[in-house]
């Protein structure tokens, strides 16, 4: 299997398509002179679906599809929010959906549509009730962990535990992200404590371990993390599982590991807005993306985990057998996945972060 030869991330570079031409598109038509065609409107993460595959759409099913991206979850949900762009196909992360559901901003799924919805893992269905208790509001699309990328060559172990993230050997050579949870989530669990903890002492004592973190730190970074670690300027990073098999691509002498401790696990679904104009249309491309060989493609575009089971059988056995893309079940079972705390929760944890990025 050839994975794309070029840099992919999970936290993208914003709108290829302006949402003002989307919107300008829903109410005029691209085209006030011919016949209306059949709509889909998208709005994705950046560099999360093979381009093909929309192209090979619209070929089988004559929808035209309109795509728009955005940069993090918190950028989209108040597009969302407002309603002025009928979007029909969301894709969010967990927790942003759990919210979304008890804001009443997203639609049942008729599963009528979607008979390939059978090629979704029972294991990632299981863990979309943490967020979507009875299945009826999402489809998993891409799954994956956060852990610790090191270079083995300049680590003296392997890194079994968050500990390391604190191990003066390493001074100025750590990177950690960027993300209020992310920081938050690794250190919650070196303590033991879950990372959906609204214990205002646990968040402090993590406050104040990360404050204590700081000078040991290279820096913070999103796509600087894995940039920086395929370049050996820093001895670990913490990093999104998907970046892995690039980064080692590129670095053969970069590993992955997932400390014992636990971590994140989380997972990104297809969701349909409330006021989405295409609904059917909506469920028809996920079902386009529920088949086997469109999972393969979009698994080779994205290289983050497919929930496909069906995709999975397919791949080289490499892939099959990577841990660092598909973790076995006792390392899984120690990983939580991030859950919609609550507005006096986020302001808590938001405040808490201007803390430490202040110190």
């Amino acid at each position: 299997m050839k994975l794309r030869n070029q840099k992919k991330h999970r936290k993208p570079l914003l709108l290829a398509i302006s949402a003002c031409t989307a919107a300008l598109a829903l109410l005029t038509g691209c085209n006030s002179n011919s016949e209306p065609k059949e709509s889909l409107y998208i709005y994705n993460w950046a560099e999360y679906i093979d381009p093909e595959v929309i192209t090979m759409f619209e070929k089988e099913t004559g929808i035209q599809v309109s795509y728009d991206e955005f940069e993090t979850n918190e950028i989209m949900y108040p597009v969302i929010e407002a309603g002025a762009i009928s979007y029909d196909l969301v894709c969010p992360s967990d927790y942003m959906i759990q919210k979304m559901i008890e804001n009443d901003l997203i639609s049942e799924i008729n599963f009528d549509n979607i008979p390939n919805y059978s090629n979704i893992d029972e294991a990632q269905l299981a863990s979309a009730k943490e967020f979507d208790p009875e299945n009826k509001y999402s489809v998993p699309y891409c799954w994956g962990t956060v852990g610790i990328l090191y270079n083995t060559t300049m680590v003296d172990e392997v890194p079994d535990s968050w500990a390391v993230l604190w191990d003066e050997r390493y001074k100025d050579s750590i990177l950690m992200q960027d993300s209020v949870r992310d920081a938050f989530g690794v250190t919650l669990k070196y303590l033991g404590y879950s990372l959906n903890s609204t214990d205002e002492t646990q968040l402090n004592e993590a406050k104040d371990l990360l404050i204590n973190q700081r000078p040991l730190l290279q820096g913070y970074g999103v796509d600087q993390v894995r940039d920086k670690m395929i370049g050996g300027e820093a001895a670990l990073g913490v990093i999104y599982s998907g970046e892995v098999l690039y980064c080692q691509s590129t670095n053969e002498e970069l590993a992955y590991v997932i400390p014992k401790e636990g971590s994140n696990v989380w997972l990104d679904c297809w969701v349909i807005p409330k006021n989405a104009q295409n609904k059917e249309n909506a469920e028809a491309f996920i079902n386009f993306l529920c088949r086997p060989e469109i999972a393969v493609m979009n698994f080779e575009y994205i290289t983050y985990a497919t929930p496909n089971k069906a995709a999975k059988a397919l791949l080289d056995a490499q892939y099959q057998e990577n841990p660092a893309v598909f973790p076995d079940a006792a390392i899984l079972s120690k990983c939580e996945t991030f859950h919609y705390l609550g507005e006096e929760a986020e302001e808590l944890y938001n405040n808490l972060w201007k803390e430490v990025r202040s110190n």
